[in-house]
């Protein structure tokens, strides 16, 4: 059995809401992209797709964008509860598809967002959350996030985190938007990578050291970068004027940074690069990688991703115990769920 722990869809009542927004030109153009992969609200094609591969189940979340992008922090809310309810009808009607799901919340109200987690939890049988890399622009290090995190460390849940930045974040200072979709092919990486630096120095773990994050596509930048994160952040303040020392000030630490990083759960969501998650396991340790695919985002729309990622977990030179941990056994371990 194979589980794919980062699948994405849209429950049809959340469908239905998303597609009647007219209010928001980003979300328009969201909405005809999601128009294009029939994967991620038509279950006959989705099914087709998942019996090419035999035992194999999804954990599902929704689709982007993030729910505090869809307008008013009330609506937000319903939409939330629109798509954990519906995703927990999903796993409940068909057990034999989906292993899990992991809940929606916006966190442009946290209070209401705590509440959601827990109702996702306690009701529905949520075996995690998904939250993005910011909440409209802004760090998720800022004070206000502690009592969620607070939560999160006392659930056990995992919390899958995804990157969210669009064309409106620039290359470069002097321009307007990002050009040629390096926002999406760059960008992503960086905001995984600069959330994970931001949750390591301002010591959520050393708060909080429950917390489990799952980090998609392999870890982002950290793993292939590890001799910046290791013996550059070991010097962390060196090249930082007097004038700005503030900024190299975070929570204090009792542990080198890079030990931090280390503690993080990864995906094999790397569309089909076999050198990039072989630097990831190698990096992290098979203990800590799940199989993922980040399906239906891949140009065929739905089975090209979980294809190749196979492909490249079977090219890996790994005992049939590590292969099994990552497709089968990490997931049951870290969602808590109930599989042979």
């Amino acid at each position: 059995m194979k589980i794919d722990s980062f699948c994405h869809l849209l429950p049809r009542a959340y469908a239905d809401r998303f597609f009647a927004i007219n209010d928001s030109a980003a979300i328009l153009n969201l909405q005809k992209r999601t128009r294009d992969i029939p994967a991620l609200t038509d279950l006959d094609v989705r099914f087709r797709q998942m019996d090419e591969f035999g035992e194999y189940k999804q954990i599902i979340n929704v689709a982007s964008p993030p729910l505090e992008d869809l307008g008013p922090a009330e609506r937000n809310a319903e939409m939330a509860r629109i798509a954990n309810e519906g995703m927990a009808e999903l796993v409940e009607s068909h057990p034999d598809r989906f292993a899990g799901f992991c809940a929606a919340v916006s966190l442009d109200d946290v209070d209401q967002a705590i509440k959601e987690v827990d109702y996702a939890f306690t009701s529905l049988n949520a075996v995690g959350v998904q939250i993005y890399c910011h909440v409209n622009r802004g760090p998720m290090d800022d004070p206000r996030y502690d009592p969620f995190w607070e939560t999160l460390a006392r659930s056990g849940k995992m919390i899958q985190v995804h990157p969210n930045r669009n064309s409106s974040w620039p290359d470069y200072p002097t321009e307007e938007r990002s050009k040629f979709e390096i926002w999406w092919a760059l960008g992503w990486e960086y905001d995984l990578s600069a959330f994970m630096a931001r949750m390591v120095f301002s010591g959520a773990f050393e708060r909080w050291p429950d917390l489990k994050f799952l980090i998609h596509h392999g870890g982002a930048m950290i793993p292939h970068f590890a001799g910046r994160v290791g013996a550059g952040w070991d010097q962390l303040g060196s090249r930082t004027p007097e004038s700005q020392k503030a900024d190299v000030e975070g929570y204090p630490l009792t542990k080198r940074p890079f030990d931090y990083f280390k503690n993080f759960y990864v995906d094999t969501a790397c569309f089909g690069a076999g050198d990039a998650l072989r630097t990831s396991i190698r990096f992290y340790g098979h203990d800590r990688v799940v199989f993922a695919s980040d399906s239906p985002y891949d140009p065929e729309k739905g089975p090209g991703f979980i294809r190749a990622t196979i492909a490249n977990i079977e090219e890996l030179d790994l005992s049939d115990a590590q292969r099994q941990a990552i497709y089968h056994d990490n997931a049951v371990r870290l969602f808590g769920l109930n599989e042979s």
